[in-house]
């Protein structure tokens, strides 16, 4: 009989599929036990695949999406609900989910809309956020979804962090807090812990990264800080490490930038490398092995169809990879099968 130790929250998540014999696991008391398993019994939840989707335009329900393993343009998959931007998105690897944004800056929405990311069409409501919010990020371990900080239109940051389990439909429910009420925050996951990144507060931008456990409810404890201090970045991850492309402030593009983290390590991010472009409000997704990251506001262009790409394992300059079916911008990614 073989014995395995993958997917052991004692020894660490290595998310191989158990493939038969025993598997380490921890009982409630902490003591471990090997708990027998056939071949299909056990596979590890996944947040990422390699179509990727783009949506949460300013003021347009489209959504776009493309082959991540493919350089080459988008196309056009469906409509949200109700058009809007500045929202976030998550996916379990085959549902996407787009959270929250406002329209035209007049509305703010609660909306949670999904789609079933491996067949284009439109979207279908999925419930309610507990309140209004634009600017949140989102992420998932595969299970469920988060989505943390935002402000309402009149400008007040919140620090509220929310969660909804992405393969059923229902409103959110309350999480915990970020350390600091922010805004337009980066956002990504690796299998157990979320991750959020940078963003504004009253004016002033934010190097702040925090992390949760997403299956437990509780406020976010403190990770680390960006290399620079930015918001509207853009947040995707293999299932160890954390990107974060672009970002800025009003007049301070600092937008090719790109850090990254090693999830489950906390300490400060290190340079990555940096865009093709100057872009903030952009969108991300990643396959785990390649990180896509598309459109944004340009400060010469106002926005962008620009899409560029980066191996995550490495550090180095991004590639052009194709252009979206518009420039848009801000933009919001996931990714599935």
């Amino acid at each position: 009989m073989t014995r395995k130790i993958n997917n052991s929250y004692l020894l660490g998540q290595s998310n191989a599929p158990t493939t038969g014999g025993d598997m380490l696991k921890t009982r409630t008391d902490g003591t471990p036990v090997w708990e027998e398993v056939d071949g299909e019994s056990y596979l590890p939840p996944v947040w990422y695949g390699d179509r990727g989707i783009f949506s949460l335009d300013y003021n347009d329900n489209d959504i776009d999406y493309i082959n991540i393993t493919s350089a080459g343009n988008a196309q056009n998959f469906g409509d949200l609900t109700v058009a809007r931007g500045y929202g976030g998105a998550c996916s379990n690897g085959s549902r996407g989910v787009f959270i929250g944004g406002f329209q035209d800056d007049v509305v703010d929405y609660d909306t949670i809309d999904y789609i079933t990311i491996s067949t284009t069409g439109n979207a279908t409501d999925f419930g309610d956020l507990t309140t209004v919010r634009q600017g949140g990020g989102a992420c998932s371990e595969g299970t469920r979804g988060v989505s943390g900080g935002g402000k309402v239109r009149a400008g007040t940051q919140l620090d509220i962090i929310e969660y909804i389990t992405v393969a059923s439909t229902g409103d959110a429910a309350d999480f915990g807090d970020l350390t600091q009420a922010r805004n337009f925050t980066a956002s990504c996951a690796d299998s157990s812990r979320g991750i959020w990144a940078g963003g504004g507060t009253s004016g002033t931008p934010r190097n702040t990264i925090d992390y949760v456990t997403i299956s437990t409810t509780a406020d976010a404890t403190d990770f680390g800080d960006l290399t620079v201090a930015r918001y509207g970045s853009a947040g995707c991850s293999s299932t160890t490490r954390g990107v974060f492309g672009g970002g800025g402030w009003v007049g301070a593009i600092d937008g090719t930038v790109i850090d990254y983290i090693t999830i489950q390590t906390t300490a400060d991010a290190a340079d990555f490398g940096d865009l093709t472009i100057e872009a903030e409000q952009l969108g991300g997704c990643s396959n785990t092995t390649t990180a896509v990251f598309a459109g944004g506001y340009h400060p010469s262009t106002s926005r962008t169809n620009i899409m560029d790409y980066i191996t995550i394992a490495s550090t180095g300059d991004a590639a052009d990879f194709g252009d979206l079916t518009d420039s848009r911008y801000p933009l919001s990614g996931c990714s599935g099968d």
